[in-house]
Formats: C-alpha cells, sequence, structure tokens
C-alpha cells in the first residue's frame, strides 16, 4: 500500500506575458505549490469551474488575452471561492473596484513579494502539510 501524499496547495496565475507567467510558476513551485497556469481569464473560470482542484491562491493580471480582464476575473474566483487568495497586478492604475480581500500589486513587483504571499497563504489555509 502507498503512502499517502500530503494535501498541495494549488495556485491559479493567469497572466498573458509568457516569460511573467513562467517565473511566477517557477517561484510558486518551489514554494511548494501545484500550479495551474492560463493566459486569459476565460481559461481560468474553466479552472475555477472545474471539481476536484484545490485553488488556495489566484494571481492575476488586469489585461489578459480574451473578452474578461483580471479585475473581472477576480470577481468571479471570489464569488465561488470565497476563501480563496487573490491578488492582482497592473502595470497602469487600476480603473474597477476589487472584490473584498482582494489585493492590487502595481507592476514591477518583487520575486520576493510573491514568494511571501505564496507563504502567507499556505499559514491561512487549513488542511495543508
Amino acid at each position: 500500500m502507498g503512502q499517502s501524499q500530503p494535501f498541495r496547495a494549488t495556485a491559479l496565475i493567469v497572466e498573458d506575458d509568457l516569460a511573467q507567467r513562467e517565473m511566477i510558476t517557477l517561484l510558486l513551485e518551489e514554494s511548494e505549490y501545484d500550479v495551474i497556469a492560463c493566459e486569459s481569464a476565460e481559461a481560468a473560470e474553466l479552472v475555477l469551474n472545474k471539481p476536484g482542484h484545490r485553488i488556495v491562491l489566484l494571481m492575476t493580471d488586469v489585461n489578459l488575452a480574451g473578452r474578461m480582464n483580471g479585475v473581472e476575473l477576480a470577481h468571479v474566483a471570489k464569488a465561488r471561492h470565497p476563501h480563496i487568495n487573490v491578488v492582482v497586478t497592473s502595470g497602469r492604475p487600476l480603473s474597477q473596484t476589487l472584490p473584498g480581500g482582494t489585493k492590487f500589486w502595481s507592476k514591477p513587483w518583487a520575486p520576493l513579494d510573491v514568494l511571501r504571499e505564496a507563504e502567507v497563504t499556505l499559514e491561512r489555509t487549513p488542511d495543508i502539510g
């Protein structure tokens, strides 16, 4: 009989810039996360709707490929998963209201910011070990 694997948190990264998406993915994988990366909010919404994923962190850019932007995605994510930690990033000032509990990071942000947010999210999420 195999040993049970400890639960690993899942992060959903939504960024249309491939280099940034890959950098965030690598940082979070080093922080013991499983990572699902998407370049559009529509693709991320499909992931959010799929049962079986325990997504605890969503990090999204505002401007994305497709019709929906990152702020709209943040609203969808928070409505469906109220306890998800959401971080929205942009190189421009935010013109839309974020859902409650959502963080906004102006670009450029430092890789250390991602690592700190990953750690805080794990500390706040029960049943990870």
